[in-house]
């Protein structure tokens, strides 16, 4: 029973609720940095290790000294310092072992500390009432959905910047157009749970 609603929390985290495509979160580095494959999978990889370290933080913050202290009503700015500090200590990371990626990632990197995905997961965890093992689920499966259709949508955009677009739509407009579809398609998976 418990393993069922552990590989349904995973399914619905990376396939059903996605982040981007359900919760519409996190679409500034969405449509900022899936212009190349590369560049979203080295965002995918630090969203995704942004979203599990401050997960597993604030769940140990939240139980073992907010609560002891009676201090819940302080769960969103200590999150959000979590956050925060978390995103430094990766932009330093990148920035010392890959300078191109970081590089290619620009702006976007730093902006993390405000992607609400990041936030959204560790709210989500404490509001859910979830104990480890759904927390560690959902806080592994989210980002993992976040990671998958940013390099899914990576690969479209670089496809369709060598198709024949109309004038009027190219950039943006037929990015957005490709979203939307793509947010259909993850939609039609529903019926799987």
């Amino acid at each position: 029973m418990m393993f069922a609603e552990l590989a349904t929390l995973l399914i619905t985290s990376v396939l059903l609720n996605n982040a981007v495509l359900n919760q519409f979160l996190g679409l500034c580095p969405f449509m900022g940095v899936s212009r190349k494959k590369s560049s979203a999978l080295g965002m995918g990889i630090a969203v995704c290790f942004v979203i599990i370290a401050a997960g597993l933080v604030t769940y140990a913050l939240y139980y073992f000294v907010l609560v002891p202290l009676h201090l819940e009503y302080m769960e969103l700015v200590s999150f959000i310092l979590v956050v925060a500090s978390l995103v430094q200590l990766t932009e330093m990371f990148i920035k010392k072992t890959s300078p191109s990626l970081y590089k290619s990632l620009g702006v976007y990197l730093p902006l993390i500390t405000t992607n609400c995905v990041v936030l959204n997961v560790c709210l989500i965890n404490i509001s859910n009432n979830y104990d480890i093992a759904h927390m560690l689920v959902y806080t592994i499966g989210t980002p993992l959905g976040f990671a998958l259709v940013l390099y899914i949508f990576s690969t479209i955009r670089e496809r369709l910047d060598a198709a024949n677009v109309p004038t009027s739509f190219i950039g943006n407009p037929v990015a957005l157009i490709v979203a939307g579809l793509m947010a259909m398609a993850f939609s039609g998976l529903a019926g799987i749970i």
